[in-house]
C-alpha cells in the first residue's frame, strides 16, 4: 500500500481544507484507502431511492383526495430525502467520541420530548405523537429511539464487566427503558415499545449478560405486552381482527383484508409499476405503513423479495460492522452499530409481517422506505454513525496494518 497521510482523511468537524476532494473520495475508489463502507451508503441510497418511486405511486389518489395536488405526498416526500441525505453527510463528520460524551444528554433530550408531546402534542386518529413546527410535524418517538440506542451503547461501552457479572448493571438500563415505555404509552404507541424493548434486550445480550436474565426479562416484557393488550378494547380488537379478519371485513378487519388483497393480486412479477387498485382509496396508509403491500401488488413476488434482501443485506453490514468494532475493541461503535442494526431489523420485521398478515396491526414505517419525514430523517442520521463508526474503524487500522486487496 502507498503511504497515506492520515491528516487528508480526518473528517472531524471543522476542517474545511479540500472539501470537495474530501467528498469526491467518498465516492470514488481510491488506490490507497477505503474511507467507509461504501456498500452500506449504496443500499442505503438503494432503499431511498425505492420508496421515493412507491410512496410517489402509492399516494397519487390519498393526495389528490386530500389536497387536491396529486403530487403532493411525491413532492414532500423527495425534500424530506434531500434533507435527510444532508443531514447524514452532516452527521457523519460529528466524532464519534463527541457523540459518546454527550449520550447522556441526548437521552434527557429524547425523555423531554416524549413529555413535551402529552403536553403540547398534535392529536391524529386518538394518539397524541406529534410536535406541530409551522407547517412540519415532529415526532418525538423516532427521535427518542435514537437517542436511547445512542445512550445504551454508552453505557454498555462502560459498564460491560458490571452486566455481565452483577444483575444490578443489567436493571440499570431497564429502569431508563421502563421511564421511556410508560411516556410511549400514554401517547399511547405500543409498536414503539415493543421495538425499544426488543432492541434494548437484544443489545442486553449481545453485550453478554446472562442467558436467565435475558429470558427473564424478555418472559416479563412479553407478559407485559400481553396485559396492555388485555386491558385497552382497541388493542383486543385489532388482535381478534387480525386473527380473524373476515368477521368484520369492513370493520376492524378492513385494513387488513385490503392489504391481503393486495398481495394475492401482485402474484409473481406484479400488476405493474402505477398499477395498484388497492391504493384507489381501498387501502388506507398505502404510502405509509403499507407501503409494502403497494409493493406486492405492483412488483409481485420478486419486488417484496427484493427489498427484504436489501434490508437483510444493510443489517448484516452493520451487524457484522458491530462485530468488528467489538474484535478491535471499539466498543462503543461496536455496540451502536449493534442497536441501529437490530432495530432496523426488528422495525423492518414488524412493517412487513404487519402488512403481509403474519403480525397484528401497529402503526410502524418501514425504515429508508415509507413516507414520514421524522422517521427518514432519523434512520438517516441512524446510518450516518454507522458511516462514521466505520471510517474510525478502519482510520483507527490504517495505522497498524495495510488494506488488502478488495476493500468493501
Amino acid at each position: 500500500m502507498a503511504k497515506t497521510d492520515t491528516r487528508q482523511l480526518d473528517l472531524s468537524i471543522g476542517s474545511p481544507v479540500n472539501l470537495w476532494q474530501r467528498l469526491r473520495g467518498w465516492f470514488r475508489s481510491s488506490d490507497d484507502v477505503v474511507l467507509y463502507d461504501r456498500v452500506l451508503l449504496w443500499i442505503t441510497l438503494a432503499l431511498l431511492a425505492f420508496g421515493f418511486i412507491m410512496v410517489s405511486s402509492a399516494s397519487l389518489p390519498t393526495a389528490e383526495r386530500l389536497t387536491g395536488n396529486p403530487f403532493y405526498f411525491m413532492t414532500r416526500h423527495g425534500l424530506y430525502i434531500i434533507v435527510a441525505v444532508i443531514g447524514m453527510a452532516i452527521v457523519s463528520q460529528v466524532p464519534l467520541r463527541f457523540v459518546e460524551e454527550h449520550s447522556g444528554k441526548l437521552l434527557l433530550a429524547g425523555l423531554l420530548l416524549l413529555a413535551m408531546v402529552l403536553v403540547i402534542g398534535h392529536s391524529v386518529n386518538g394518539s397524541k405523537r406529534w410536535i406541530k413546527l409551522g407547517p412540519l410535524t415532529l415526532q418525538a418517538a423516532e427521535l427518542a429511539k435514537l437517542f436511547f440506542y445512542v445512550y445504551m451503547a454508552s453505557y454498555l461501552a462502560r459498564r460491560q464487566e458490571e452486566v455481565r457479572e452483577n444483575l444490578k448493571g443489567f436493571i440499570k438500563p431497564l429502569v431508563l427503558l421502563f421511564v421511556a415505555a410508560v411516556l410511549l404509552l400514554l401517547e399511547p404507541d405500543l409498536g414503539t415499545v415493543v421495538v425499544m424493548s426488543a432492541t434494548t434486550i437484544a443489545m442486553l445480550f449481545l453485550a453478554g449478560a446472562k442467558l436467565w436474565q435475558f429470558f427473564g426479562v424478555a418472559m416479563t416484557c412479553i407478559l407485559a405486552i400481553i396485559l396492555l393488550i388485555v386491558v385497552e378494547p382497541y388493542r383486543m380488537q385489532r388482535l381478534l381482527s387480525f386473527m380473524e379478519p373476515q368477521k368484520d371485513p369492513f370493520g376492524a378487519g378492513y385494513q387488513l383484508m385490503q392489504s391481503l388483497i393486495a398481495f394475492g393480486q401482485g402474484q409473481f412479477d406484479g400488476l405493474g409499476l402505477g398499477n395498484s387498485i388497492q391504493k384507489l382509496q381501498y387501502l388506507p396508509e398505502a404510502h405509509t405503513d403499507f407501503i409494502m403491500a403497494v409493493v406486492a401488488e405492483e412488483l409481485g413476488f420478486v419486488g417484496v423479495v427484493a427489498v427484504i434482501a436489501l434490508v437483510l443485506l444493510l443489517v448484516y453490514r452493520l451487524m457484522r460492522l458491530g462485530r468488528a468494532c467489538i474484535m478491535n475493541e471499539h466498543y462503543y461503535g461496536g455496540y451502536l452499530a449493534y442497536g441501529i442494526g437490530v432495530w432496523f431489523a426488528i422495525q423492518a420485521f414488524v412493517n412487513i409481517g404487519v402488512a403481509s398478515g403474519s403480525l397484528p396491526t401497529k402503526g410502524l414505517t418501514l425504515p429508508l422506505v415509507s413516507y414520514g419525514g421524522t422517521s427518514l430523517m432519523v434512520s438517516c442520521a441512524a446510518v450516518a454513525l454507522a458511516l462514521r463508526i466505520d471510517y474510525e474503524l478502519r482510520l483507527s487500522q490504517l495505522k497498524v496494518t495495510p488494506r488488502s486487496g478488495g476493500g468493501r
